[in-house]
Formats: C-alpha cells, structure tokens, sequence
C-alpha cells in the first residue's frame, strides 16, 4: 500500500514553499485554522486513480459535482502534521473539460473568523480575486502566490459537508414519499370500478 507522499507527492515541501510565500508579503494566518489542501489531476483516469489510492488511507466524506465536474473530498485517518498544524481534509476535484491542469498539489485553504472583506481591506497591496465572496454557501476570497495559491473561508469543508447532508437526505426523502403516494393512488384508482358512459 502507497504512503501519503506516494499518492500526493512532498506535501511538506509544498507546504513550506507556500508558507516562505506568505511570509514573505507578511500575510498573517496563525490565527486561521489549516482546513484542507487540494490536489488537482490532469485527466479523469488520473481522477479515479487517485481517489481510489486516497481511499486506502482516508474516508470518503462527499463526492459531488460542481460546475460540471466532480469534487471529492477525503478525510485522512492520520493528519498531515505540519509545525503545530494538523490537517485532516484532502480535497481531489476531477479536471473540467475546457481547462488544462498540472498534476500535483495546487493550493491551501484557511478558515477565519474574520468577515472576509476586512481581509482584503487589511491588505490593500495583495491582488486578492474577490469573485467568490458572494456565493451563497461559504464564500471565499483567492489569493494567486506564483503557481501555487491560497483561500480563506468562513466555515470548514467539513461543516459545510455537514451541512449538506441533511439537505440531501431530505430531498431523498420526499422523493421517496412522492413515489410512494403515487404507487398507492394509482393502486387505489386500480381497485375502482370504471363508469361507462351511456
């Protein structure tokens, strides 16, 4: 069985290379939860293939699809520990079909108790993407830091997750009870007798 660093390559060296990043323009994060880190493929066998490697180390938390594409995200049954950060949650989208990507560990993410528009304006100098701060669940603001880069959130992927499952169970649910009253009417409409015109 293939350790952790055989399926997702160094993550120590990648993790220092972005920490040297954000220390290097004094971005201060040591009061932001670590929350997981993402590792893209370039193709969905390279897809299928790791999911089914992470599998052997982790548990499988959701998998759903997202712009058209897949995302699964997998929660390690021993953490990365990285100084005094432990982080638990991998996160393996499949490629969309109209982009081209690198195979390898991309970017991190952090949750902050901070709204996320004081941490754009705290760092007027960092060309901060904004475009997810108004998604409706756990927006987010994207920091580029060469070919690697980072996001900060408001909740963690896995409270999100959490969240979503009684939403999905609940929707499981009446669509369980719709097909259910529809089998019993149409039985009852069965059992009646027919009128015919005269």
């Amino acid at each position: 069985m293939k350790d952790l660093k055989e399926i997702i390559g160094d993550y120590q060296l990648f993790l220092d290379n972005i920490f040297f990043k954000i220390e290097d323009i004094d971005l201060e994060v040591d009061d932001c939860e670590l929350d997981h880190i993402c590792y893209r493929v370039e193709n969905i066998d390279e897809y299928n293939l790791k999911k089914e490697e992470l599998s052997t180390l982790s548990k499988l938390l959701t998998e759903s699809t997202v712009n058209g594409r897949n995302i699964a995200t997998f929660k390690l049954n021993n953490p990365i520990e990285y100084k005094n950060r432990k982080i638990y949650l991998i996160e393996l989208p499949a490629p969309k079909e109209e982009k081209n990507y690198k195979s390898g560990l991309e970017h991190i993410e952090f949750v902050t108790k901070l709204p996320l528009e004081k941490i754009v304006a705290r760092y007027p100098h960092l060309a901060f993407e904004t475009y997810g701060i108004n998604k409706r669940i756990n927006a987010d603001v994207t920091l580029k830091l060469g070919e690697f880069s980072l996001r900060f959130h408001n909740l963690s992927l896995e409270d999100v997750i959490k969240g979503e499952r009684p939403k999905i169970s609940q929707a499981n649910s009446s669509k369980n009870n719709h097909h259910k009253n529809s089998k019993h009417q149409k039985a009852r409409n069965h059992g009646r007798p027919k009128h015919h015109k005269k």
